[in-house]
């Protein structure tokens, strides 16, 4: 399963076929990454910058992202 979690600044991956659950996102930013809920990443949570300096720590990839451009998007 792959899903996409994006806003005006960041898009964010994750495929669960590589998901290793090393726990890097939860332990990082538990606001964002929390999979008691649902959708289990609130994009919101967090400044884009953190999400992705949290994003680039996975291990194997599962997470992935891009910065976006807000004019481009609004």
């Amino acid at each position: 399963m792959k899903r996409t979690y994006e806003n005006k600044k960041i898009r964010v991956f994750w495929d669960s076929e590589k998901c290793i659950h090393s726990g890097n996102c939860l332990l990082g930013l538990p606001q964002v990454f929390n999979p008691q809920s649902r959708p289990w990443v609130d994009i919101d949570a967090a400044d884009a910058e953190e999400i992705r300096k949290c994003v680039e720590d996975c291990p194997s990839r599962a997470l992935t992202c891009e910065m976006l451009d807000e004019e481009r998007k609004g």
